[in-house]
């Protein structure tokens, strides 16, 4: 049996959850972003106390399905983005319907009915995030991190990025500088 768990997108998320399956003597099988898999059986009583605990940590046990799939999808995504050193080399719409088994229009229109927005904002949004992390560790150049990011170029990459933040990411790497040069100074 599987559960589904919504904001569980870190590892913290999965030791917080993995912690509170013990407290509850509730056997588990696997545990990963957005999902446990249930080794035994869960009582109610059990699935309750579950339920109110995650909320606790701000963690929300899901029963709806629509949720379920959305969920799917957005830890698909971040993990793609967040937590692979490689992109897929397929584009993303066949990627997230290969991954899970669903018709992609299907998928796209649940995400944007429920989240308000399209399935690649969504993407656009979590990877001018992680171009945002690579640009603050300092180990890659911009035509580095354009490569990493699969952007077909740098001027392409620049240009999504200036949309979504307001910036260049050259800029953003020298706002970067100037509050490292104020930490010092202090």
């Amino acid at each position: 049996m599987k559960l589904y768990i919504k904001y569980m997108v870190s590892l913290r998320c999965k030791m917080m959850v993995e912690e509170e399956l013990r407290k509850l003597e509730i056997a588990y099988s696997l545990i990963d972003l957005g999902m446990v898999e249930i080794a035994g059986e869960i009582y109610p009583q059990q699935r309750e106390m579950l339920k109110n605990n995650l909320l606790k940590s701000g963690l929300e046990l899901m029963d709806d399905k629509k949720s379920i799939l959305i969920e799917k999808i957005k830890n698909l995504i971040i993990q793609m983005i967040h937590h692979s050193d490689e992109f897929p080399k397929i584009n993303h719409s066949d990627y997230i319907s290969q991954q899970l088994g669903y018709d992609y229009t299907y998928l796209a229109n649940v995400f944007s009915e429920v989240k308000g927005i399209t399935i690649q904002q969504f993407i656009i949004i979590h990877k001018i995030e992680r171009v945002k992390e690579l640009i603050l560790y300092d180990e890659l150049n911009l035509t580095q991190i354009s490569y990493k990011m699969n952007y077909s170029s740098v001027a392409y990459l620049s240009n999504q990025f200036k949309q979504i933040t307001g910036l260049t990411p050259s800029f953003y790497k020298q706002l970067k500088g100037k509050r490292s040069g104020n930490l010092e100074n202090v």
